[in-house]
């Protein structure tokens, strides 16, 4: 197949199926660092349990089985329209975002379906980025949520030349204020066994659990999920600006930027920046890995429903 790049953008990935229940989304909340007081997104016969709303972004890779998967496996893709076969190993996780339409059902039952295409694509001297737009769809064909995720392939050689494309992307946010200092404060822990936990959500990456593995990655080891620092991050907006209602996160969009070690401390840095659309304040954040002291998610935006006067 000849090389295309422009030919990439727009082309549809094959609906994939999904499913959920309660335990789903337990499980998701103790591997982004949910606490014991945090009942709605903890406890089942909360009168608020809800899901808390970045869940959805485990989806594509959990699938709808009950079981675990094989990763090698879950992350195999047929050809791609316009572009050589990638290097699935020389791929990295460069942004992220969610944006939630519905409150999600807490089971979901049989129906629902990932729905993907390419949006983006991007070649420049030390890579490709492609970007995707994803849907979550109920069985009616309803969108719950709307995600975008890109990925950077390291090295990877196309054209040889640069090379821009992009229909659609996520809405981008406003620079962290440099005269003021953060309006929110939040510091958590994670634990040693935090990529044990959030790997149950679907993402059976052996990067995430073998030692020998990070090493010969050149990680020094075991590194956590970006997307367990990515929930991390939400939960510390939705308590703050949000009052911890699951509700409250209208969209929330981030670029990984170093690698988080389980065990390792984070500190959420969040400024109010303006209005956001349809009543949301909207804040730009980062959050910094205490241990190494690197910015391990940065160009951070998010709309949220304020629920609070409080600083902390």
């Amino acid at each position: 197949m000849a090389a295309d790049l422009a030919k990439v953008v727009g082309s549809a990935i094959p609906d994939k199926p999904v499913a959920w229940n309660k335990r789903d989304l337990l499980t998701y909340a103790v591997g982004v660092g949910a606490k014991a007081d945090e009942y709605p997104f903890v406890y089942e016969l909360d009168p608020n349990f809800a899901a808390i709303p970045t869940y959805p972004v485990v989806l594509a890779l959990k699938g709808a089985d009950n079981d675990l998967n094989l990763f090698s496996e879950r992350v195999k893709s047929g050809p791609i329209s316009g572009l050589p076969k990638l290097d699935p190993n020389r791929v990295v996780h460069a942004t992220q975002s969610i944006e939630v339409l519905k409150p999600l059902p807490l089971v979901s039952g049989d129906g629902w379906v990932w729905r993907s295409r390419y949006t983006g694509v991007q070649e420049n001297k030390s890579g490709l980025i492609l970007t995707a737009e994803h849907l979550l769809v109920d069985p009616k064909g309803e969108a719950y949520a709307k995600l975008y995720s890109s990925s950077f392939n390291l090295g990877a050689k196309v054209t040889g030349e640069k090379f821009t494309k992009i229909i659609a992307g996520p809405p981008q946010g406003k620079p962290i204020p440099k005269d003021r200092a953060a309006d929110y404060v939040v510091e958590e822990q994670t634990t040693p066994e935090q990529a044990i936990i959030f790997r149950l959500s679907g993402d059976y990456n052996p990067l995430h659990i073998d030692p020998r593995i990070g090493k010969a990655a050149g990680f020094g080891g075991v590194i956590l999920h970006g997307l367990s620092t990515y929930g991390f991050t939400a939960r510390a907006i939705l308590k703050t600006i949000g009052g911890g209602d699951p509700n409250s996160l209208k969209f929330y969009g981030v670029r990984f930027t170093a690698p988080v070690k389980p065990g390792d401390k984070l500190q959420t840095s969040i400024w109010e920046v303006g209005k956001g659309p349809n009543g949301t304040t909207e804040v730009a954040f980062e959050t910094k890995n205490l241990n190494s002291g690197k910015v391990v998610i940065g160009n951070g935006i998010a709309y949220v429903v304020k629920k609070t006067q409080a600083k902390l």
